[in-house]
C-alpha cells in the first residue's frame, strides 16, 4: 500500500495524480517469520545486548532508552546480514 502526501491511500502500482511525493508503507511488527526459530532469536538478542553492555532482562525493558534497545536490534541485523552474505560466499 502506499500513501500519498494528503494520506490517500493507493494500491500498487495506482498514480495518484500528484506532485509525486508518495511513500511506500511497510508494516512493523515483532512477528516471527519462521516461529522454529523463535528460542534461537531470543537467545541472539540476548547475547548482542551483553555483548553491547545493553542490561536486557527477561521481561519488562522499559527503562531502557530507545537508543539501547535499536542498538540491539541494528546489530543483530549487521551480523544476520554477515553470516547470510558469509553463507551466500561459501565461507
Amino acid at each position: 500500500m502506499y500513501v500519498t502526501n494528503n494520506n490517500k491511500q493507493l494500491s500498487a502500482g495506482e498514480k495518484s495524480g500528484g506532485s509525486g511525493m508518495e511513500e511506500f508503507i511497510m508494516s512493523r511488527s515483532n512477528r516471527v517469520e519462521v516461529p522454529e526459530a523463535k528460542g534461537a532469536l531470543d537467545k541472539f538478542k540476548y547475547e548482542v545486548a551483553n555483548e553491547l553492555g545493553v542490561p536486557l532482562t527477561d521481561g519488562y525493558n522499559g527503562n531502557l532508552t530507545s537508543k539501547q534497545n535499536g542498538s540491539v536490534g541494528g546489530y543483530m541485523v549487521k551480523k544476520m546480514i554477515e553470516a547470510q552474505e558469509r553463507q551466500m560466499a561459501g565461507k
